[in-house]
Parts: structure tokens; sequence; C-alpha cells
């Protein structure tokens, strides 16, 4: 492998035993769904509750929920506050209708999602056109106990994505208490994310929420060593910050799929037809440096697999990284690379795995990806390390490959968990109320 130091010694096992996450600071200065409970009675009591419905559609319909995995992440607390006797109130964006109301479809009404979430959740689901205003604050005010309001898509005010004060108010007026529960969106200082917080009387974080944050900020803050990221993905710009962040905990670092080649542009190979950042190169050169001057090994590809075109059908070879030339593009790792990240993966304890090795939606080029997620998952069952799969395609991958089950822990956000993987400050953490 391209490394920026000599190997290391290999690690000692830790005992399973010794594998567990102290919970991360951030986690315990939060007040969570079940502090909530204890410092209030909510027998009657509205919660709102932010979610994330964003669930995919039957093309044929544009009405049938073909993945209801968002749905059944919220039922746990949901079901908490329910049998404290609570009223709760759902709240989530759907798509991207720019504050436009669109009746069906991804951008549309979040109507589709009222029957199983009735299903899962073992009990009615109310519906309102709205997600504020007298209409829907009437609807609030007349349930009773351990009932469920679902608010319309939040989106269809313009407002929303702008943390618009008005629509705040407006969603504050609707309970007394808020539960964060939505980490896909937590990176976003919307109104249904941060600016309802400033109008309750206690903000507290959902068990969804407070566990991604137990592994991703745990991951960081207090791992288990020795500490691995696999970073992946199409392009480097995504994925810079979180490589510099990354490499302030890691010891290595195993860099995949598009991004590779930026990299071997600083080293001066020929890329042929692959990806390539022209604007980052030089920046691709400096993490290298960094990297060797921190004493992190970064490691990348010694070989790959070349197509002469992007297709599924493309004619293939495997070459070294140094071979690549004339119309051949890079669109996955090679066997050796495989290899050599698989006795990389053996020696960590922590990893964190952020970005496909390759382009996993061809099946043809889907075997770097498909092993690494079959490794994270032996690792996890075997040796008992702690497997992070980061959010983003990293997530389909390892569906993809039926392994979803068999880590640690799949974030269910992207860019959330991007930004936090990078140690900045989510907007929806911050509003919550500290304890």
């Amino acid at each position: 492998m391209l490394s920026s130091i000599a190997f290391r010694s290999a690690a000692r096992a830790v005992p399973r035993s010794a594998r567990f996450y102290h919970a991360s600071q951030l986690v315990l200065e939060k007040l969570t769904v079940e502090g909530l409970a204890e410092k209030v009675n909510l027998d009657g009591q509205n919660v709102l509750m932010r979610v994330d419905l964003n669930v995919p559609l039957d093309k044929a319909d544009d009405f049938t929920v073909t993945d209801d995995t968002r749905l059944r992440a919220i039922v746990p607390t949901t079901k908490f506050l329910l049998d404290k006797g609570a009223n709760v109130i759902l709240c989530s964006h759907f798509g991207r209708p720019k504050g436009e109301i669109i009746e069906t479809g991804k951008n549309g009404r979040l109507t589709p999602v009222v029957e199983p979430l009735k299903e899962l959740l073992g009990v009615d689901v109310q519906k309102v056109d709205d997600c504020m205003g007298p209409d829907v604050e009437a609807a609030a005010s007349s349930l009773g106990n351990g009932q469920v309001l679902l608010l319309e898509n939040t989106r269809f005010h313009a407002g929303e994505t702008k943390n618009d004060p008005a629509l705040s108010a407006g969603l504050g007026k609707l309970a007394d208490y808020f539960v964060m529960d939505a980490f896909g969106t937590a990176h976003r200082a919307h109104s249904s994310t941060a600016g309802v917080t400033e109008h309750m009387k206690l903000n507290a974080a959902g068990y969804l929420l407070a566990k991604e944050l137990k592994y991703l900020k745990g991951a960081i803050d207090a791992p288990v060593k020795p500490m691995m990221a696999i970073v992946g993905g199409a392009k480097v710009s995504t994925k810079i910050p979180v490589i510099e962040s990354l490499m302030e905990k890691c010891d290595t670092v195993l860099v995949g799929g598009g991004m590779i080649f930026t990299f071997y542009k600083a080293l001066g190979y020929d890329i042929g037809a692959s990806l390539v950042e022209e604007d980052l190169v030089e920046m691709a050169g400096d993490l290298m440096k960094k990297a060797e001057e921190k004493g992190v090994k970064l490691l990348l590809p010694t070989d790959v697999v070349l197509a002469d075109k992007f297709s599924n059908d493309a004619n293939t070879a495997i070459a070294k990284v140094t071979d690549i030339s004339g119309e051949w593009m890079g669109l996955d790792i090679g066997p050796d690379s495989i290899e050599t990240f698989g006795k990389e993966i053996a020696l960590s304890n922590t990893i964190i795995w952020n970005g496909p090795m390759g382009v996993f939606e061809m099946e043809n080029f889907a075997a770097g990806t498909t092993e690494i997620a079959q490794m994270l998952a032996k690792a996890t069952k075997e040796r008992g390390a702690t497997t992070i799969i980061g959010g983003g395609d990293s997530v389909a991958a390892i569906n993809q490959a039926g392994l979803g089950d068999q880590v640690s822990h799949v974030s269910t956000g992207g860019g959330a968990s991007l930004e936090l993987l990078e140690g900045k400050e989510l907007p929806g953490v911050a509003a919550l109320t500290e304890v």
C-alpha cells in the first residue's frame, strides 16, 4: 500500500468485555427524553417531536412507502412518550418543496406515512394539512391522553429553512415540550430543529438522537484504540474536512472511491480518464504531508479496477495505480488493495466508515465496497470491534450487502454525520436544554 509512514506493529486485541463507550460529554450535557419524563409529569401534556419521515415512495404510484427504516427509527421515543400519557405531535419535512404546496410525490404531503405509522405505533394517527395556524392549534389543543397528531410538511413554508421566527413561534404554540429525534437534520438551524426550542419550556434529545451522539461523538471523544477511519466516495472536496478532523484521533486512515485519483495526481501519476478535482490536487498533497507529520498511517489503494467507459458492461482490467493511462478510468479498488485494507481493519478496534470504495451501484464495481462491509461485520462479530457506518452512501452500501444489522451502528444522517465527525456543533443539538 501507499503509506505516509511505515507499518506499525500489530495492536493487541482488546477483550470484548472491555469494548464500550463512555457516553460522550455532549450526551451527558443535554436533557434526554427520559430526563424530561423525570422532570415533568407528561400525562396529558403535548410534546412536539421533530422526526425524519423522509421515506422513499414507489415510483409507480408516488404513494406506497418502499422502505420504512426511518419510520421504525422514531418508534422507541414515540412509544416512550405515549406510555407516559403524553400527546405526541410529530413534525417533519418531506423532500424539498421549497415553500410550495405539492400534493403528491417525494416533495409532497406526508399522507403516505400515516397508515404505516398507525401500524408501527399501534395507535391512531391524526393528520392536519398545515404545521401552524389556528386550525392546527385547535387540533393540538383538542388532544386527550396518549394521542398522535402528524403535522404537514414543514417545508411547505419557505421560512422553515431560514429559521423563520414566525414559523418557530407558530410551532411553539402547539406544545410546552420539545423532543429532537431527527439526527439527519440536526446540522440545520431550521425553524423546526432550532428556532422552535426558544418557545418551549424544556427541549430534550430522543433515543435516536442520543444514540447517534453516543456512537459518533463517542468514537471521536473516547475511542477504543487503535482507531481507524475508512473514507471513500466520489469527491475529495466533501471529505477533506472529515479526513483532517479524523487524523487528530485516528491511527490509520484508509482512502478509497473516486477521490483517490486526486491524491494520485498530487503524487504525479497518470490517472487516465479517472475522476479528478484539479483545484484540490495541491490540498490532497498537503493532507498526505500532514498525515506523515502527525504519525498517522494514511493508505491509498495500490491497484484499481479500470473500465473503458462509465457503465456496468464496460471492458475492465486490473492495474497498478502507477500503470493507468489513456481513456481508462478507475471505478473500484483492486484485489491487492482489498487484501491490505483487510489486514489493517483486523488491527483496529474502533472503525468509522464513510463513503464507498467504488461505484458500488454497478455490480462489476461493487467488490471493494462489499468486501469492506463484510470485513466490518466480521470485526464486529468475532472481535467485538466498534464499527460505525457514518451515513450517506455507506448506509446504502452496507444495506445492499445485507449487513446493516451486523455492525455496531448505522447512522441515519448524511451531512449531520459528516459535520459531527468534523467536530462541528450541530444547531439542533446545541439548542437542547442543558442539564
